[in-house]
């Protein structure tokens, strides 16, 4: 597979089982072509925090610190800063999409901020990620399910 950067709320559909989870299987499971921006890790642990637990949020970090982890430096924040201008991207966004740019890789995501950029595998909400991270079906079956609920 071409390198891949997963944004955030492809990383939460993941991690919680969320309808659209499969659809970022193939990228977050080949960590030898992924790249993970620091600003995903940060976004991805702040709702993990809220609502998993410490433990959760430190076993999902590890699972993203497999692959490549991609730093903000001066040189990234000044291209981030051109894509929020060019594409009316939001803070975190911008800094995701000129990851993915730098490497020339494809971003996947489901945030429709990214819609119809180039490089971007898009793939439309089927629920609000907000209702994921409280569903109990989703917690169930997850690969970061809570304590004391089956897999099945």
């Amino acid at each position: 597979m071409a390198l891949a950067v997963v944004d955030s709320s492809g990383w939460m559909e993941f991690f919680l089982a969320g309808t659209g989870g499969p659809n970022f299987i193939p990228a977050v499971s080949d960590v030898a072509n992924l790249i993970v921006p620091t600003i995903a890790i940060f976004e991805v642990s702040r709702l993990l925090l809220r609502t998993r637990g410490a433990e959760v949020t430190k076993s999902a970090i590890a699972h993203m610190s497999l692959a490549r982890v991609e730093p903000l430096d001066a040189q990234l924040a000044g291209e981030a800063a051109l894509v929020a201008f060019e594409h009316k991207l939001p803070m975190a966004d911008s800094i995701i999409y000129a990851t993915a740019q730098r490497f020339d890789a494809t971003l996947w995501t489901q945030d429709a901020d990214f819609e119809g950029l180039p490089g971007v595998r898009y793939f439309p909400k089927t629920a609000r990620l907000d209702a994921l991270a409280d569903s109990q079906a989703s917690a169930a079956n997850g690969p970061f399910a809570k304590p004391g609920r089956s897999m099945a």
